[in-house]
């Protein structure tokens, strides 16, 4: 049950009440504390039981209150004045500011209380910590030889309908031209210089369907090296190439 205190110039809580008078909003000479003590009493009265919070923090505010309002009121003569170093109005602007944090602080808590009453924390659970030493089967286990014949065969398919089929082809093929050691060493360098690839990032840069191959069998052989590890996003993706454990 709210407080509200009805007096000639303000209707509302003692509290904000308070407030006002802090924010300078409204002299202390027209806060009537004889008519705020006789409201307050028929309050009580009307209760079943003693609110001791509100009670204190009355008691505590109106005998502020009167304290600061007396000093205005009562005359004083040219000495007490010189003698007298602090403000009543800083007086009650640094009571007022102390009372504020500390019940700003209690509905904190209050809330907190609230909140913790009604939530639900999730059990801990243990972190699984990986070794520093990963096996081959470990870097493959998201990915399948048949993910890897698959995209195989997608860039395959991919290059055959960029080839010029009416150009007839002439010549000899170099067996030896596209070696799977050179491409180890090329793919090797790429990873150094950035960390993640695509697959199909290699298989752009050959120029024909042997460079693929060797570019394939170069990759599979840096997987099982631990040089490089592969994954895909999902069945079917374009595959990742990254470092792996051991990069050379």
């Amino acid at each position: 049950m709210p407080l509200n205190i009805k007096i000639h110039n303000f209707d509302g809580p003692f509290d904000l009440l308070l407030h006002l008078i802090k924010k300078n909003k409204m002299e202390i000479y027209d806060v009537s504390i004889y008519e705020i003590t006789n409201q307050y009493l028929q309050y009580l009265n009307q209760m079943e039981e003693l609110d001791l919070e509100i009670t204190s923090e009355f008691i505590v505010m109106a005998a502020t209150l009167i304290e600061i309002k007396s000093k205005y009121l009562l005359p004083k003569v040219e000495e007490e004045k010189e003698e007298e170093e602090n403000d009543p109005q800083k007086e009650l602007l640094s009571k007022l500011l102390e009372y504020k944090k500390f019940k700003a602080a209690a509905e904190f808590f209050k809330n907190r209380q609230q909140i913790s009453g009604t939530s639900f924390s999730k059990k801990p659970e243990i972190i699984e910590v990986k070794n520093k030493e990963t096996t081959t089967d470990e870097l493959l286990k998201d990915v399948t030889m048949l993910s890897l014949y698959n995209t195989y065969n997608d860039l395959i398919s991919k290059y055959s309908n960029k080839m010029n089929e009416n150009v007839e082809f002439k010549g000899e093929i170099q067996l030896d031209k596209y070696k799977i050691e050179d491409k180890i060493k090329y793919i090797g360098k790429k990873i150094n210089s950035k960390e993640k690839w695509l697959f199909s990032d290699f298989i752009k840069e050959c120029s024909c369907k042997m460079e693929i191959v060797v570019t394939f069998l170069a990759i599979l052989e840096l997987i099982k090296l631990k040089t490089i590890q592969v994954y895909q996003t999902n069945n079917f993706n374009d595959i990742y190439i990254e470092r792996g454990v051991v990069c050379e």
